[in-house]
């Protein structure tokens, strides 16, 4: 048993040295990728989920007509069915299951790492959304921002995706 054990130790000694090239692979190609720095720029996106995002929803700007057609893909557009009088609205279904895992972890690293985020997150939960839900509405309006920048490559600017609404006065900080 000692003996197994020990090549079973080696295996995955294997298996973690090879991940650790594979990560320093992936770094490098995200870092040197046109769009990599655009996605950076965007809270909650570091190199490791990035690259994922990036990998899932890929680097052809002209792959999805519009903002919308790229929430539809990663299931972050609601589905609403309404018949007669009665209608519903849920959670799509039909989606990039690996693009929408992603949203979801990107939308909570978003929420625990940035104030804007944060405060869209608690304004979610205080309307009577649960967790999830208020995840997914974030990561609707995240894919709509982060599409926005990468069509016109501009890098995010927290105060230009949250610009006060007119006829509001701006709170400061506190």
């Amino acid at each position: 048993m000692g003996t197994m054990l020990r090549g079973l130790v080696g295996q995955l000694d294997a298996i973690c040295a090879a991940l650790t090239e594979l990560e320093t692979v992936i770094d490098a190609a995200f870092q040197t990728h046109p769009d990599g720095r655009i996605i950076s720029s965007v809270p909650g996106l570091g190199v490791a989920l990035g690259a994922r995002l990036l990998a899932e929803i890929g680097d052809d700007h002209t792959r999805f007509a519009d903002g919308r057609a790229l929430k539809a893909f990663a299931g972050a557009a609601p589905v609403t069915r309404a018949s007669g009088r009665s209608s519903f609205v849920h959670a799509r279904r039909a989606k990039n299951n690996r693009l929408a895992a992603v949203g979801y972890v990107w939308a909570l690293a978003a929420v625990r790492h940035d104030p804007h985020w944060e405060a869209q997150y608690r304004a979610r939960r205080a309307a009577g959304d649960r967790h999830v839900t208020a995840l997914r509405k974030m990561f609707n309006s995240m894919l709509g921002k982060l599409h926005h920048c990468l069509l016109t490559g501009q890098l995010y600017d927290s105060h230009q995706a949250f610009r006060p609404t007119p006829g509001k006065p701006e709170t400061a900080a506190a």
